[in-house]
């Protein structure tokens, strides 16, 4: 089994279990406002930073039947030359999910019930193993992945908070070889999501996990190992 097929896992339960925890805390912070998340929460960590292409980000969200002009008319994004970025009522939005993501990351990732378990010792390792990924993702990765990425790391930001926005850049880098693999196959969104485990699936997955695994050769064999273990060992308060 190559390298990316064996954390791919690991980095998708970090990432759905730190959005799960934190999805009720968000949903109160849109609520009031009459507000419901959109597009903006799906790639703000790079629209903090930088506009977006619009290419780009419409690649991002081909799973998810995104419809340009209804966000737009929602007023926490605007397109201006060829690019998406955050209106004024849009970047202070973003910037509160920024602090309730990195709040639940800390608490989530700080928790020791056991003294074995390392706590936020296992962030401060994997952090810049995933800072050196990122830089290397920028001649190995797809056209997401080089929009979406830097991502924004405010001044002050916890190590937990950072390592969220970073591990969420990631996750495009093997999007970006998801994408390709099923497009080079020749099938459309809608196939692919509709496609049954099989010969073609498995051919798909094994695609992917080739093209995204020129990224972890920025790692030597120990940080690998490294990494798997402190991602792995990351609390992520899922349950049945």
């Amino acid at each position: 089994m190559s390298y990316a097929a064996l954390i791919r896992p690991v980095i998708d339960r970090i990432h759905v279990s730190l959005r799960h925890a934190a999805r009720a805390e968000v949903r109160d912070w849109y609520g009031p406002r009459g507000l419901v998340p959109g597009v903006e929460i799906d790639a703000f960590y790079a629209l903090l930073d930088h506009p977006v292409p619009e290419a780009a980000l419409a690649a991002r969200m081909v799973y998810s039947g995104f419809d340009p002009d209804a966000e737009e008319a929602r007023g926490l994004v605007e397109r201006a030359g060829g690019a998406w970025r955050l209106t004024g009522p849009g970047r202070e939005t973003v910037l509160e999910v920024d602090r309730i993501l990195g709040r639940t990351a800390e608490r989530l990732w700080s928790y020791r019930p056991s003294p074995a378990l390392p706590g936020l010792a296992a962030v401060e390792a994997a952090l810049p193993l995933v800072g050196r990924l990122l830089e290397a993702g920028q001649a190995s990765g797809g056209p997401v992945f080089r929009a979406l990425t830097p991502v924004w790391e405010p001044e002050g930001a916890s190590a937990a908070g950072r390592l969220a926005a970073r591990l969420e850049a990631l996750r495009h880098h093997r999007a970006d070889a998801h994408r390709a693999a099923w497009g080079a196959a020749g099938l459309t969104v809608e196939q692919i999501q509709a496609l049954d485990a099989g010969p073609v699936r498995e051919a798909i997955e094994a695609e992917t996990n080739r093209l995204d695994e020129p990224v972890y050769e920025a790692l030597d064999a120990d940080e690998r190992l490294v990494l798997l273990a402190s991602l792995g060992a990351l609390g992520d308060g899922l349950r049945a």
